[in-house]
């Protein structure tokens, strides 16, 4: 590989932008990475509290099995070694419904004995999921080269690496979550189906999403979202890569249909051979470029709500007391209706991170509460007045809190509040669109949406966000960085992935 001087500016130090920044590296090019928060990593963050630390990212990440391709793309990028911790975890998570408790546990014969025993009614359709489950462990996301880039060679070796996921996709790929909890009895399983994600998600989805934690592709690395994020950091700096925090860019320069820089918030321009988006995409489109840059395809989904919709949550943060607090993991249960967002909720998450002793002083144990949010409960939340929206957010605390301890006697007294954010923090601090922390959910007889991550109209530019293939999420995120760099190595011929 020869030495190449040509530059590369990214915008936004996400996963996605510092995966690109490492890519970049190694094939020899000139990178800098601006970033307009005070450190890098996007909605990939952590931040303290009161002696805390609070996780908003990770609740298992894809791709920790060793010798699969998205393996590979966390050890080069510096996320994941030989030497990283996991967490010790042995469930996905656990609904409780009335007097019933039910677990996914990673250990798939054991969820089957206890949704068995606590609804033999369904046993039909309780094997088909378990089944169907194993089947999902072998679906492994495309890490080597870009879907679009896939010949006949690939597809054939992609069919015979997951051959029975064409029988996940055939039961599963074309019902919703809501769909696949109406296929059950029990009200427990029926509340169990449509807990961790979205009811209008598309149900092959969760059973991936399942299938990757019972097949240990799925682990949690110890320290959390911004000690893997400052992983990265290093490794991008380790390489000669240039990371300017504290440095908000205006505008991406095109000239004659080619972008050749960028402008900063400051005035000051930066001349670049190639320049990658790393931010929101309809930030990019609204304010780096421009709407007329936005094609069709974009623009109908952003504008169809209904097929293409977006999520988020209000969250809220607590440190309490070991010993007083007898639950693990994440846990869903039933609660009084109370509003948040101007929406009723009667449901709601709390997750335990007792196997990160670091998050919390000797003794103690940070848990975090999560309430859905969509679109019409972003608008609540953008509508309010600066005072409104902190008395409306108070009002939300105070409820969960109320709700926690009703659930959890043994917290009385024992519990002290850090933290509550909503989609208008994520907006604030990512510039989210509506607040969503990931991209477009796949709805059923909906087209998944996937883009190339290049720009109609535009040279040199290339998009690496998770914004490019539904869900988004971390993997679409970090190979979506790989990529970027992939097309431009492609096109200069310089560098093999």
């Amino acid at each position: 590989m020869g030495q190449n001087k040509k530059k590369i500016v990214i915008v936004g130090g996400g996963i996605a932008g510092l995966a690109a920044g490492i890519y970049g590296k190694l094939a020899g090019y000139d990178v800098d990475i601006y970033e307009k928060n005070p450190i890098a990593g996007g909605q990939c963050m952590g931040w303290n509290r009161k002696g805390c630390h609070i996780d908003n990212c990770i609740h298992w990440l894809t791709g920790t099995k060793k010798g699969t391709a998205l393996r590979k793309v966390w050890e080069t990028v510096g996320a994941l070694d030989e030497h990283t911790e996991y967490a010790d975890c042995d469930s996905f998570y656990t609904s409780i419904t009335g007097e019933a408790q039910v677990t996914l546990w990673k250990d798939l014969e054991r969820t089957e004995a206890e949704l068995l025993e606590l609804s033999p009614e369904d046993e039909t359709e309780i094997k088909k999921f378990i089944k169907h489950v194993k089947y999902a462990a072998e679906c492994e996301m495309p890490a080597e080269k870009p879907m679009d880039a896939m010949g006949i060679r690939d597809y054939i070796q992609m069919g015979r690496s997951m051959a029975d996921m064409p029988k996940v996709m055939k039961e599963y790929g074309s019902i919703d979550l809501e769909d696949l909890s109406g296929r059950f009895k029990h009200p427990a399983l029926k509340a169990l189906f449509t807990d961790y994600l979205p009811k209008e998600y598309v149900a092959s989805s969760f059973l991936v999403s399942y299938a990757s934690i019972a097949a240990g592709n799925g682990e949690i690395p110890r320290g959390g979202s911004l000690a893997m994020v400052n992983r990265m950091v290093k490794r991008f700096r380790q390489l000669g890569g240039n990371l300017y925090c504290d440095a908000p860019v205006s505008r991406i320069l095109i000239e004659n249909g080619k972008a050749i820089g960028i402008e900063k918030a400051d005035k000051k321009t930066v001349a670049a051979d190639y320049v990658i988006s790393s931010v929101d995409t309809m930030e990019m489109f609204g304010r780096l470029i421009g709407k007329k840059y936005m094609d069709a395809k974009w623009q109908s989904c952003y504008a169809d709500s209904e097929k293409y919709p977006l999520f988020s949550a209000v969250q809220a943060a607590f440190v309490v007391d070991q010993g007083a607090y007898d639950g693990k993991g994440t846990i869903f249960f039933d609660c009084p209706p109370f509003e948040a967002g101007g929406k009723k909720v009667e449901r709601i998450s709390v997750k335990s991170y007792e196997y990160e002793p670091e998050f919390a002083p000797t003794g103690k144990t940070v848990l975090q509460v999560n309430v859905p949010q969509f679109d019409k409960e972003y608008f609540y939340w953008k509508g309010l007045t600066m005072e409104e929206y902190e008395v409306r957010k108070k009002e939300a605390v105070n409820a969960i809190e109320e709700r926690l301890l009703l659930q959890f006697p043994g917290l009385q007294g024992h519990m002290e509040f850090l933290d509550c954010w909503t989609p208008l923090t994520y907006e604030r601090y990512c510039n989210a669109y509506h607040g969503a922390y990931m991209a477009f959910i796949t709805r059923k007889g909906v087209k998944s949406f996937r883009v190339k991550g290049t720009v109609k109209g535009v040279k040199n530019l290339y998009i690496a966000s998770q914004w490019i293939m539904a869900p988004g999420g971390l993997p679409v995120a970090v190979t979506a960085g790989k990529f970027a760099l992939w097309r431009i190595a492609r096109k200069e011929r310089t560098f093999k992935f």
